[in-house]
C-alpha cells in the first residue's frame, strides 16, 4: 500500500479508506473520448460542463422514459448522462465519423444506447419515440428545412411524445466566438422559438440557460434557450 500514496504524514486508515472508495476501478477499462471532444476539453473545457448541463436538463424530463431519441449526438459525450434515466436511447448523427466512432468506443460497454447515421431532414428511424430532444441542431437547419425539420419530430413521436429542441439564442451571437458561430444560420429569439414550435404542438414551455444556470428570466439576456413542447397537433 506505501507504494501507492506520495508522502508519509497521511495515515494508513486514511488510505484504507481512499482503497475502499475507489475499490473495482481496476476492473474498468479507460474510455476514450472521440476526436472532437477531445479537442474541446483540451482548448476550451468549460464546453463540456455546458453541454453536460444541457443534457442534465433532458435527464431530468425524461426520467423514466422507455424509448428516446436524440438528434445530432455527435460523438455520444451527452448520450451517456441521458442513457441511465431511460430505457433505451438511440442516437443518431449525420456526419458518419461520428457515428463509427461512438459505434466502436460504446461496442463493449454494455450501456442502452444504439447509434445510427441519418439525416433528420431526410426521415427519422423508429417511430413512437416517446421523447425526442435536438440540443445545438436547430440552429444549423436553415429556415427554408425548418418546417420539414420538425414536421419528422412530430411524425416520429408518439401519440403524447415530448420534444426538447435546444440552441444558443439570436441575442448571444454577437458574443460568440467565431468558431462556435460557423453554420449557425437560424438562431431565434426566444419568442420566435416558441411561436415556431406552437405551429406543432399545443403546448410548449419555454426555459433558458447562462452557462450552467437554467431559469425562466428575461429571453434577450438569455444564452441559450429551451422549448420543452408535448401534445402534438
Amino acid at each position: 500500500m506505501k507504494n501507492l500514496f506520495a508522502g508519509t504524514q497521511s495515515s494508513d486508515d486514511i488510505k484504507e479508506v481512499y482503497l475502499e472508495s475507489i475499490e473495482g476501478q481496476d476492473e474498468v477499462n479507460e474510455f476514450t473520448l472521440g476526436k472532437n471532444t477531445s479537442s474541446i476539453l483540451l482548448s476550451d473545457p468549460k464546453l463540456l460542463g455546458f453541454m453536460a448541463a444541457r443534457h442534465k436538463f433532458v435527464t431530468k424530463m425524461f426520467d423514466g422514459f422507455d424509448k428516446v431519441l436524440e438528434i445530432g449526438c455527435q460523438e455520444g459525450f451527452g448520450s451517456l448522462l441521458v442513457a441511465p434515466s431511460v430505457r433505451h436511447l438511440h442516437a443518431i448523427d449525420f456526419y458518419k465519423p461520428y457515428i463509427d466512432s461512438s459505434q466502436v468506443r460504446f461496442s463493449d460497454r454494455g450501456i442502452n444506447i444504439t447509434f445510427e447515421a441519418a439525416d433528420v431532414l431526410n426521415h427519422i428511424p423508429g417511430e413512437d419515440y416517446q421523447g425526442i430532444f435536438a440540443l445545438d441542431v436547430l440552429e444549423h437547419i436553415e429556415k427554408s428545412e425548418e418546417d420539414k425539420f420538425m414536421t419528422n419530430i412530430v411524425n416520429a413521436l408518439s401519440e403524447h411524445g415530448t420534444c426538447i429542441i435546444g440552441m444558443p439564442s439570436l441575442e448571444s451571437q454577437q458574443y460568440a466566438s467565431k468558431a462556435s458561430k460557423i453554420g449557425h444560420v437560424n438562431c431565434k429569439t426566444g419568442s420566435d422559438l416558441k411561436a415556431f414550435c406552437l405551429k406543432y404542438f399545443h403546448n410548449v414551455y419555454s426555459f433558458s440557460m447562462n452557462d450552467e444556470v437554467l431559469h425562466t428570466g428575461y429571453f434577450p439576456m438569455s444564452h441559450y434557450l429551451f422549448v420543452l413542447c408535448s401534445s402534438k397537433r
